[in-house]
C-alpha cells in the first residue's frame, strides 16, 4: 500500500512519487491550499493539496486529525523560508493528487500533544498514547537495546532457551501469582518470579551459557520501577568465577551502550564492597554522580549530653552519621523543614543540622539548636571529619543503622537533585561483598540477602554455620546512577552447602524436600560450578530513554495498583469457570 515511510521522505527523493500511509497528525486550510502532516512511526511529513485536484481536495478537506489517510504525490522542495530545521522532512514536501481516507477517527479522549494529559487517561486509552512520538521513539530504542544484548550473547556463545511460565511455588522474596490447575484439581502453578533454578538446571545438563529475554511475575507492592510483569535478561555460565561473570558482562553494557547512545562508559567500572556503600552514601546502589557522601560520628558521640545521639552510639545496632551540604547554609528554615518532612517517610524521628557561619570562629561561628550540647572538641572534630567550610550545612541522623542509611542515603539523592549537584551523565559500579544473611529481628531468623541460592565466601558449610552475621557471599550488582540494573552471583553447586543454607534460613530438611527436591537431586549428580545475572531490561530502557518510570518504557504497563484500565483486567470470571477449576467463592452473608 506504500512505497515509503513518512519519515523517509527527504531530498534524497526529490521529484519522485511516493505513497504514503499514515494518520494525520495535524490539517491547516489556508484559504483554498489544504496541508497535512502526515506521521508514521518513523516521522512525519508535510503534504500539500491543491484545488487543481478536485478528488484529492474532497478528501483532505474531509479529512481531521488521526484519520488513516493514503497518499500519492510527488516530493518537492518546500518553498524557501518554510524549511522545518527540527524534521528530518523539514526540506521538503509531497504534493498530493490521491488522497483516500482509509479510516475516520472520532473525537480523541485527549490530545496527543497535550503534556497534562494525567496518567491513567493516557493507561485508559493507551493505543492512543503509544502513537505519540515520544513513546514510539521510546519502544524503538527499546527494540534496538535487545536487538544488541541478544547480538552480543551470541557473539560469547551463549544459547537462548526459553523455560517454563507455568511452574512450581517457591520462596525466592515475594509473593506468587498462582494459576489452578483444572486437570489437577486444589494443585497449583505458579507463574516464574525469575527463571532462577531452571537456569541453574540447564547448568547442570551442561548447557555451559543460557540467556534468554524472560517475562517475571512478581505479586509485590508496586513503584516507580517495579511492575507484577517484567521483562528480565536472564544469563548463566558454568566455569566462571564472578571476576570472569562480572568482566564479561561489563563489557556487554559498555557495548551497549556505544552502539544505541554513543556514549563511551568507564573502562573497567568501579568496584565497591557493599559495607563501604553503606557507610558511605547509606544505599547499596549509590549514585556516584552525586558527590555528597555520609560521615560516621559514632565513635564521637558516645559520651555527649544529647541523648538522642549518645543512645545511638552506645546501642550496638545503633549509627550517628553526618551529610554535609556544600554550600547548604543558604537552606531556609522551611527548607529544611521539608527536608524533615521527607526523612520521616524512611522513619527518622527527626533532623538535626548546623549551619556552618564561621568554621574558624569554633562554637560561635555554628548555627543549630543540638550546638549547645555538644562540647568544643566534638564540634571541631565533625567540622573536620565531615570538611565542612563556611556556607556549608551539616544534617545528622541518629538512630538504628538502618533508619539512619535509610534516611540520610534518601537525603542525599533530594539533596543532590534539588541543589544541582549532578556532576556526570552515566557513572556505572559494581557493589560486591554482600552479606550471605540479614537477620529479621521481628521473625527473629535468618533471610538471605539476595536468595537461598547463592554461594558463600567459603566453601566450609561448617565455617557458614558457626558465623552466619559474618559470612560473605560471592554476590554482585550492577548499579547505574542510583538504579540496580542486574543482580547475581555465582551459586552454590554442592548438595551439602545448600542443605546447609536451607538449614540456616529455616528451611527444614522436609520442606526443602518438598519444595526444592528436584534442585537437591540435581546437585548429586555432577553439578559444574556456575552463576550469573539477571539485568531488568525495563528499568535499563528507562535509564537510556531518561524516563521516570518503567511504565515509560512499557508497551502495556499496569497501574500501581496491579490493574490493567486498558482491559479492566483483574476481573471477575463466571461460576461455570470457577467450577472447572474446582474453585468455590465465599459469598459476604
Amino acid at each position: 500500500m506504500r512505497s515509503h515511510y513518512c519519515g523517509q521522505v527527504t531530498e534524497a527523493l526529490l521529484d519522485q512519487d511516493v505513497t504514503l500511509c499514515g494518520w494525520a497528525h495535524r490539517r491547516r486550510d489556508h484559504g483554498g491550499v489544504i496541508f497535512i502532516d502526515l506521521r508514521d512511526r518513523e516521522g512525519l511529513v508535510q503534504v500539500v493539496i491543491d484545488p487543481d485536484m478536485p478528488d484529492a481536495f474532497a478528501a483532505a478537506e474531509r479529512a481531521r486529525n488521526e484519520f488513516v489517510l493514503r497518499v500519492i504525490g510527488r516530493v518537492r522542495h518546500r518553498p524557501e523560508g518554510t524549511e522545518n530545521p527540527n524534521l528530518a522532512t523539514g526540506a521538503v514536501e509531497v504534493l498530493a493528487r490521491e488522497v483516500e481516507i482509509l479510516n475516520r477517527a472520532d473525537p480523541l479522549p485527549f490530545q496527543l500533544d497535550d503534556e497534562d494529559t494525567s496518567e491513567e487517561v493516557r493507561l485508559r486509552y493507551r493505543y492512543l498514547d503509544l502513537r505519540r512520538p515520544v513513546m514510539q521513539e521510546r519502544l524503538r530504542l527499546r527494540t534496538r537495546v535487545i536487538s544488541t544484548l541478544r547480538r552480543f550473547l551470541d557473539q560469547h556463545g551463549f544459547l537462548d532457551i526459553e523455560t517454563p511460565m507455568l511452574t512450581k511455588a517457591t520462596p525466592e522474596g515475594a509473593r506468587d501469582y498462582l494459576v489452578p490447575s483444572r486437570t489437577h484439581p486444589g494443585s497449583f502453578f505458579a507463574l516464574p518470579q525469575s527463571p532462577q533454578l531452571f537456569k541453574q538446571l540447564l547448568m547442570m545438563a551442561g548447557m555451559d551459557r543460557y540467556y534468554q529475554v524472560v517475562r517475571c511475575f512478581r505479586d509485590e507492592d508496586l513503584r516507580a520501577d517495579r511492575q507484577p510483569e517484567f521483562t528480565q535478561l536472564d544469563i548463566e555460565t558454568s566455569f566462571m568465577d564472578e571476576q570472569a561473570i562480572t568482566d564479561l558482562l561489563e563489557e556487554m553494557i559498555r557495548a551497549l551502550f556505544k552502539e544505541v547512545l554513543e556514549v563511551d562508559l568507564p573502562d573497567p567500572f568501579p568496584r565497591m564492597p557493599y559495607e563501604t556503600a553503606m557507610q558511605r552514601y547509606g544505599s547499596d546502589k549509590p549514585d556516584l554522580r552525586i558527590p555528597l557522601e555520609l560521615t560516621d560520628l559514632s565513635d564521637l558521640m558516645a559520651d555527649v549530653d544529647f541523648k538522642v545521639f549518645a543512645a545511638a552510639a552506645q546501642d550496638p545496632l545503633g549509627r550517628v552519621a553526618a551529610l554535609r551540604v556544600p554550600d547548604g547554609g543558604r537552606l531556609t528554615r522551611r527548607e529544611i523543614d521539608v527536608y524533615t518532612e521527607f526523612v520521616g517517610r524512611y522513619g527518622a524521628k527527626g533532623l538535626a543540622y548546623i549551619k556552618v557561619n564561621d568554621a574558624a570562629a569554633g562554637r560561635e561561628g555554628l548555627q543549630a539548636p543540638i550546638v549547645k550540647f555538644l562540647p568544643d572538641a566534638v564540634l571541631a572534630k565533625i567540622l573536620t571529619r565531615t570538611g565542612a567550610e563556611n556556607g556549608d550545612l551539616i544534617f545528622f541522623g541518629a538512630d538504628a543503622a538502618k533508619v539512619v542509611n535509610d534516611a540520610l542515603g534518601a537525603l542525599r539523592l533530594r539533596v543532590g537533585h534539588d541543589l544541582g549537584l549532578i556532576n556526570s551523565a552515566w557513572a556505572p559500579l559494581w557493589v560486591v561483598n554482600f552479606p550471605m544473611f540479614e537477620w529479621d529481628e521481628q521473625e527473629r531468623r535468618w533471610n538471605a540477602l539476595h536468595h537461598p541460592f547463592t554461594a558463600p565466601r567459603t566453601d566450609d558449610p561448617a565455617e557458614v554455620r558457626a558465623n552466619p552475621e559474618r559470612c560473605l557471599s560471592r554476590a554482585y550488582d550492577m548499579v547505574l546512577n542510583g538504579t540496580e540494573l542486574g543482580g547475581g552471583s555465582v551459586r552454590i553447586h554442592r548438595q551439602e552447602m545448600q542443605s546447609t543454607v536451607f538449614e540456616l534460613l529455616g528451611i527444614g530438611p522436609e520442606e526443602a524436600r518438598t519444595k526444592f527436591g528436584f534442585l537437591l537431586d540435581a546437585l548429586k549428580y555432577g553439578c559444574p560450578p556456575h552463576g550469573g545475572l539477571a539485568f531488568g531490561l525495563d528499568r535499563l530502557v528507562m535509564l537510556m530513554v531518561g524516563a521516570s518510570s518503567i511504565r515509560d518504557v512499557m508497551a502495556f504497563p499496569k497501574t500501581q495498583s496491579a490493574a490493567c484500565l486498558l482491559t479492566q483486567a483483574p476481573a471477575p470470571v463466571t461460576e461455570a469457570q470457577l467450577r472447572e477449576l474446582n474453585i468455590r467463592l465465599r459469598r459476604a452473608p
